[in-house]
């Protein structure tokens, strides 16, 4: 066959009818057109008219400078299936280091893929299979991918690693990791893995939009422990919600995260940690200008990291745990971190601390924050059922109930049919509520009810809502802080009732060593400005009001 410059995917036996197995014809067509572009270094396009496009069984193995251009979202559609191979993973294109040889030396370059929808709701294999993603090409040098809808994958959505000069933008993943537990590697809605082409990896991520997603909404992963954590990668003016977690970052260094939001994640709108394949946390990140707003459990959560990381000017507020949380998981670094700065933020009505320390930092730096009205996790116990008692999907309504506003934020509700048995309860978390009603969380990322099952509990259920923890405060320090530097915060509680128990806690495991605290204002809390279970070790501490 001839190979122009631009193919129409219907002259070269396409039919895009949402029957007719298309992916035979488009794997003739790139294998030509890629044949052509090695021979005299033109690279070519496929134009894919509107349609529905079956690729099934098998994904197409891709070739370098071909390109895959569709007529729109919602027009152009490729619809991936597994009826006849149910062990077979089918992206629509794929080409990686374990089954093709992928590498710098063996990679796919100037391609784009634009304007398409994948839908990856017909794959579903025997056991969760990481490959089952919408894309999975590995090793793409100036590759661009925008005005992306992927959704539904059985694995992860976009799941492209090793982009060097390359842009990602546009790309909309919804519900993908259909198929993942919640817990297993992949299953987000964009997933870039790095390292693979050395300390620098100049990536653009940006006006991507994740939700619902098994595990991440946006991550990038260390591939390899012996890699040098790459430089270059930027994420801008993206979206996550609703997935387990929003962005994280998973052993990149230097990533600039700018104007992001992160809204109604599971476990943290944004997090660094051990949790990716290497056990590899980032470090070198800058956060700045993004709304962290509204998460099931932590705003930002940073552990496994040396530092440093900067969080400049963002907004981190009414989520179920912590505004922000330093902690290390098992088996990844358990160093201090050092150099961990936060400037600048709001950081308010979080249902417990503000900023909470459970893991060592080295000169951290604190200053010009607005830390307040925290604490929101005040309400007492509570307990009701019988008579105007409702639940809906993601909702439980008391008329009798008269509960403080936002008090029950992040506790754990328990439910059961009046007199049934104790194993039939079922539980649920509150992301918030009113003098009557509560709202829940989902009981997995993209699930549409609170519930184990999808039978709601009838009228006159019993519940039962646990009591506040205290103290809860502004800043607490549960592990060891040296040297730290926290200077011009607000960190009070000017609500109504008042909430943040203290400003400042130094709780009994913690060790506060040297440093300076000064010129903060920790004035108007519930309680007290401070409470040292463990007494400060030199510094200095001046000029703090409260």
């Amino acid at each position: 066959m001839t190979a122009p410059l631009t193919a129409d995917a219907h002259e070269y036996g396409l039919a895009g009818d949402g029957t007719a197995d298309d992916r035979p014809a488009l794997q003739k067509l790139v294998d030509a057109l890629g044949d052509a572009t090695a021979a005299d270094g033109r690279p070519r396009t496929v134009r894919v008219p509107a349609g529905r496009y079956v690729i099934r069984d098998r994904p197409v193995l891709w070739r370098s400078g071909v390109s895959l251009i569709g007529a729109g979202r919602g027009a152009t559609c490729f619809a991936l299936s597994n009826p006849g191979a149910p062990t077979q993973p089918v992206p629509l294109a794929w080409f990686t280091t374990a089954q093709h040889g992928a590498g710098r030396d063996n990679h796919i370059a100037d391609v784009t893929f634009a304007h398409f929808e994948i839908d990856g709701s017909g794959v579903e294999t025997e056991e969760y299979e990481v490959l089952a993603k919408g894309l999975g090409l590995q090793y793409v040098l100036r590759g661009r991918f925008t005005d992306l809808y992927i959704h539904d994958t059985a694995a992860t959505g976009f799941g492209c690693d090793f982009l060097q000069d390359t842009v990602v933008e546009g790309v909309l993943a919804e519900r993908c990791g259909r198929q993942d537990p919640g817990e297993a590697m992949g299953g987000a809605g964009i997933g870039i893995g790095v390292g693979g082409w050395g300390p620098v990896e100049r990536l653009a991520v940006t006006d991507c939009t994740a939700t619902g997603n098994g595990t991440n909404g946006i991550f990038l992963e260390l591939q390899q422990d012996d890699w040098i954590p790459p430089r270059g990668i930027r994420l801008t003016a993206c979206h996550t919600e609703g997935n387990r977690y929003g962005i994280s970052d998973w052993g990149a260094d230097g990533l600039l995260v700018t104007g992001c939001t992160m809204l109604g994640n599971h476990v943290a709108g944004f997090d660094v940690s051990a949790q990716g394949t290497t056990s590899v946390g980032g470090r070198g990140g800058i956060v700045t200008g993004c709304v962290i707003d509204g998460n099931v459990g932590d705003g930002i959560a940073l552990g496994n990291t040396p530092g440093p990381y900067a969080f400049r000017g963002n907004r981190v507020s009414d989520n179920g745990r912590y505004g922000y949380w330093q902690h290390n998981l098992a088996g990844g670094d358990q160093e201090p971190a050092t150099d961990i700065v936060l400037e600048s933020n709001d950081i308010h009505d979080n249902a417990l601390d503000g900023i909470r320390v459970d893991a060592p930092l080295h000169e951290p730096a604190i200053f010009g924050n607005r830390i307040r009205d925290n604490g929101r996790r005040a309400a007492p116990a509570s307990e009701g059922g019988g008579e105007g008692v409702t639940c809906g999907p993601l909702s439980l309504t008391d008329p009798h109930a008269a509960w403080l506003p936002g008090g029950h934020r992040g506790k754990t509700l328990t439910v059961g049919a009046p007199d049934a048995e104790a194993d039939a309860e079922v539980t649920a978390v509150v992301t918030d509520n009113s003098a009557t009603g509560l709202t829940l969380a989902p009981r997995r990322p993209g699930a549409r009810t609170a519930w184990p099952s999808d039978a709601v509990p009838g009228p006159g259920a019993a519940y039962r809502l646990p009591d506040s923890p205290a103290p809860r405060t502004g800043l607490t320090a549960a592990a060891a802080v040296t040297h730290p530097y926290v200077h011009g915060n607000r960190v009070r509680d000017d609500g109504h009732p008042r909430t943040q128990t203290h400003a400042l806690w130094i709780a009994h495991e913690a060790t506060w060593t040297g440093g300076r605290v000064s010129g903060n204002d920790f004035s108007g809390n519930a309680s007290a400005a401070t409470r040292f279970d463990s007494a400060p070790s030199g510094g200095r501490w001046r000029d703090n009001d409260g």
